[in-house]
This record gives structure tokens, C-alpha cells and sequence, in this order.
């Protein structure tokens, strides 16, 4: 009995307090999913979605529908499965945010066996997620990165893992993504241009074999639509069709002087995507430019 009746006061005394935040314009902060970047988090698969011939999107359930994730914008989550008896790691960064509760979303290439003959097994990871079936778990683990951004042009980045942050503000903010490296700049132009006191200007130089391999393009061109003086969109393929009306080929000086902001103090150029596209296109065009490497972050 005089539990249950310390119950009953504690919970008046809860309520009262949640009536007082409620009137005082406190927000209570939602629960996070990814409480401790060392600890794995088995999520549940709730939804699979056909985007290409191989592109999936899938939707994993979090701890509860009032659950967020709990991922710093700039950040990524690993995800870590046993394939063919081996442990599989793999970042990805998801196309949700902390908007979103009760889920999380990645869009995922799925890179099949015997497409290309460099990579004759094709992605583990990939075609892993590609069979799972609606229920099944997989384990997440993070936030990790070397960058957070922290809104209004405020960037934190860190030169090493165990190094505190740098502080960069911009005005200018300059994407070179190529294939799934899309998703890191999505989820930063997404919290920009959800601000309006935000005035950073996004510049996105997005790069891809073919034009049925643009992934998010929809939502892409929605938001240049929306908001074009924020955000500026311009892509390249390797194979154009006839009616193509943006760039042929690698990254090249023109592109970098003519699709990204100029050089400056208060600039910043944002790389993602394949490791040879960064070192053989992207840096020596930028150093071409007068892009400093100071001023330059790879996911």
C-alpha cells in the first residue's frame, strides 16, 4: 500500500512538472536510439522500397515510435552483420534526420556479383541488407565522424579522431559527391534549407557513371526548385543521353571554377565518393583553383 501510494505523489509530481515545462515553452528532448557509440543497437526492418533496378530504400524500425536516432548532422552509423562466417562493417549515412521518429531510413546501392569484374563477389554488405526480409534485425552502431554541423554556417571538424574540433563558419559551402557519396551532402543541405535563418549557400556538384544511377535526384531537384538561390545543382555522367543538358566526364577545373563557389576564408568544400574520383579529379582541380586544403573536408 505505501508504494503504491508513493507512486500515485511521484506521479503527480511528474505530471505537474510536465504541465510546467509545457506552459514555460520547454521542450522535452526525445528519446535516442544510439545512446553509446560503442554499444551495437539491433534494429528491425519494417520496410523495403524498389527506388532502381539497384537501389533499395529501407526503413528500420527504432527503440519505440517516440525514439529518434539520435545522429549529429555531418555524422554517419555503422552497420555490422555476419556474412558467410566473416563480420561485415560498413558506414552508411541515413536520408532520415532526428525530425524523423520511430525510424530510420538509408538508401542503399546494391552492388550484385558478377556486374563488375573488378569486384567479381560484388558488395557483402549491400546485397546482404538486399536479402533481408521484413522483420529481420541488423545491428547499428554510432555516431561517428570527424565532422558535426552545427547550423548557421558553423562547422566542427576534427583534424584526428582523438583531437578536439576546429571551429569553420562559411558562407559558401561547396559538395562534390559521386554516386552514394550523395547521402552525407543530402543530410547537410536538408538541415540548411529547413533554417531559414540559415544563409549558407549550397553548391552541388554531383557526379555518376549514367543518368538512371542518380540517386535522390527527385528530392534534389525539388529543393533547387524550392529554394534556388540557397541551393545550386549541377551534375556530370560518364555516358550522356542525346537530350543531356549538364557536363560530360570527370571532375575537371571548369567544373570546379564554373558549379562551385570561389575560393575564400569563408568557403568550404565537402568531398564524398569513390577514393579515386577524390585524388585523381577532385583534389588537383581544386588545388588548380585555389581551393585551400585547409578548407576542404572528405567524408
Amino acid at each position: 500500500m505505501l508504494s503504491y501510494i508513493i507512486g500515485l505523489i511521484r506521479g503527480g509530481f511528474d505530471n505537474i512538472i510536465a504541465l510546467l515545462m509545457r506552459l514555460l515553452g520547454f521542450k522535452r528532448r526525445p528519446a535516442i536510439t544510439l545512446e553509446d557509440p560503442t554499444e551495437k543497437y539491433p534494429l528491425r526492418l519494417i520496410d523495403k522500397e524498389i527506388i532502381s533496378h539497384d537501389t533499395r530504400k529501407f526503413r528500420f524500425a527504432l527503440r519505440s515510435p517516440e525514439h529518434v536516432l539520435g545522429l549529429p548532422v555531418g555524422q554517419h552509423i555503422y552497420l555490422s552483420a555476419r556474412i558467410d562466417g566473416s563480420l561485415v562493417v560498413r558506414p552508411y549515412t541515413p536520408v532520415s534526420s532526428d525530425d524523423d521518429k520511430g525510424f530510420v531510413d538509408l538508401v542503399v546501392k546494391i552492388y550484385y556479383k558478377n556486374t563488375h569484374p573488378k569486384f567479381p563477389e560484388g558488395g557483402k554488405m549491400s546485397q546482404y541488407l538486399d536479402s533481408l526480409r521484413i522483420g529481420d534485425v541488423i545491428d547499428f552502431r554510432g555516431p561517428s565522424g570527424l565532422l558535426i554541423y552545427k547550423g548557421q554556417g558553423v562547422f566542427e571538424i576534427k583534424p584526428e579522431k582523438k583531437l578536439p574540433p576546429e571551429v569553420k563558419t562559411v558562407k559558401n559551402l561547396g559538395m562534390i559527391a559521386g554516386g552514394t557519396g550523395i547521402t552525407p551532402m543530402l543530410q547537410i543541405i536538408r538541415a540548411i534549407m529547413k533554417d531559414p535563418k540559415d544563409k549558407t549557400t549550397c553548391y552541388l556538384l554531383f557526379a555518376n557513371q549514367t543518368e538512371k544511377d542518380i540517386l535522390l535526384r527527385t528530392e534534389l531537384e525539388e529543393i533547387q526548385a524550392n529554394d534556388p538561390h540557397r541551393f545550386k545543382l549541377w551534375y556530370t555522367l560518364d555516358k550522356v543521353p542525346d537530350d543531356w543538358e549538364y557536363s560530360q566526364g570527370f571532375i575537371s577545373e571548369q567544373m570546379v571554377q564554373n558549379r562551385l563557389p570561389p575560393p575564400g576564408d569563408d568557403t568550404l568544400i565537402l568531398m564524398c565518393g569513390p577514393p579515386p574520383m577524390i585524388q585523381f579529379a577532385c583534389n588537383p582541380n581544386l588545388d588548380k583553383v585555389g581551393h585551400s586544403p585547409s578548407r576542404r573536408f572528405v567524408f
